[in-house]
């Protein structure tokens, strides 16, 4: 049940560059990072530079990437492999990026977060063997 936030600076993307982003946002979180589609959530949120530096200095572009998943379960490979892969699909889809453009793969403890009503780690039990 991963929740990936994807923020963009200093460019408004077409419709089809921002659905081209989600999906393939979300063909990595299910073939890297080995998470169902159909329960990864992609939140691609365009805000304004004005607020946005590196450095200290002001940019012309900008991107931030957070992926939210459960604690231990994923790789450290597979984690490298995501971010890898979403690196290359800003640079892509936005050009020249600052080297401090981050890819963060958060990881909540399974009794933290969950949806439609049921934490992760109720479901982490209910499917043990009995």
């Amino acid at each position: 049940m991963p929740f990936v936030h994807v923020i963009i600076a200093g460019t408004r993307l077409d419709p089809e560059a921002k659905r081209r982003i989600q999906q393939e946002t979300t063909t990595f979180m299910n073939t890297i990072m080995r998470k169902r589609r159909e329960v990864t959530a992609v939140l691609l949120e365009e805000v304004g530079l004005d607020g946005w530096t590196v450095g200290g200095e002001p940019l012309s572009v900008a991107a931030h990437v957070e992926a939210n998943v459960t604690l231990g379960t994923n790789t450290p490979d597979e984690k490298e492999r995501f971010i890898k892969a979403m690196d290359a699909l800003l640079k892509e889809n936005l050009g020249d990026l600052s080297i401090a453009t981050y890819i963060i793969v958060r990881e909540v403890q399974a009794d933290a977060w969950g949806y439609d009503g049921v934490t992760q780690e109720h479901r982490r039990v209910a499917a043990l063997p009995m």
